[in-house]
């Protein structure tokens, strides 16, 4: 069973145009945080190489999700868009949030600025966007909307519009990250039951629409294309998922048990919840 051809024919030209775009933001990205990390070694001790790594690998996979082979037979191979979904939705922002760039930033800049950034973190609409309930309805109701309705279609055809879902997607899965697990300072801080509570239904509803697809393809995609799909997103999703479990397991642990002495590790460095925020 073939893929719609409507959707192949229109989807590669735009695709292309727009993979360029989204591409360039990452570089951009990691052209940033490699000179912030100059400039914060010149004025503090020097910055963690392994954040930095982080932040390679987190690009590397951002760049992977939206240009190359991937996103080239992700126009033509439905299973091939939901490794690119897992990349950039999700191991992606896992892999960038370890590499605090928010604190990176706070070191960088001058005192004026850096103010400025502690004010806008400790504002309302912080509090909002970075709520685990509205994070999580932003991540996994997005993708609901996005495979159960013709928008999947519909991004095909439109440049903007395919650009504005491969950014939310990116966005959804870095806000829902910060807001489960606390690696830069975070003013509007939430509890661990609260936190995992949503965590566990949003995890399920994951799971579920990734049922979903393989039982109701979206539109336009051959039945075997969205099972495959489905499969990648469902098992795929798991193990991505199972490190961020771990990581708010073990940072749940360590505020049960302050005094333990597993902070004096090096190894678990990238993984400490920050002090609370002071600005």
């Amino acid at each position: 069973m073939q893929t719609d051809h409507s959707i192949l024919n229109v989807s590669q030209g735009v695709g292309l145009n727009s993979n360029i775009i989204l591409a360039v933001l990452f570089i951009v990205a990691l052209v940033l945080y490699l000179l912030a990390v100059i400039v914060s070694n010149r004025k503090h001790k020097p910055w963690p190489i392994s954040r930095t790594i982080l932040w390679v690998i987190g690009v590397g996979c951002a760049l992977v999700a939206v240009s190359g082979p991937v996103a080239q037979q992700a126009h033509m191979e439905f299973s091939f868009h939901m490794l690119g979904h897992l990349l950039l939705g999700m191991l992606a922002p896992l892999l960038l949030v370890l590499a605090a760039p928010v604190t990176l930033t706070l070191r960088t800049l001058p005192v004026t600025l850096a103010r400025r950034l502690s004010n806008i973190l400790k504002s309302r609409m912080m509090g909002l966007v970075s709520d685990p309930i509205f994070t999580a309805i932003f991540n996994i109701g997005g993708l609901w909307v996005l495979y159960t309705t013709s928008l999947y279609k519909a991004m095909h055809h439109d440049i903007l519009l395919y650009l504005f879902i491969h950014i939310h997607v990116f966005l959804a899965g870095y806000l829902f990250t910060i807001s489960m697990i606390y690696i830069d300072p975070a003013p509007h801080r939430r509890g661990y039951i609260y936190r995992g509570i949503v965590l566990i239904l949003a995890l399920s509803g994951h799971g579920i629409l990734s049922k979903y697809i393989y039982a109701h393809p979206p539109i336009g995609i051959p039945r075997d294309q969205a099972q495959s799909g489905g499969m990648l997103m469902y098992y795929g999703g798991d193990m991505i998922d199972l490190i961020l479990i771990l990581i708010f397991c073990y940072q749940w642990y360590k505020a049960a048990r302050p005094g333990m002495n597993i902070s004096k590790s090096k190894d678990n460095k990238n993984f400490e919840e920050p002090q609370p925020f002071k600005g």
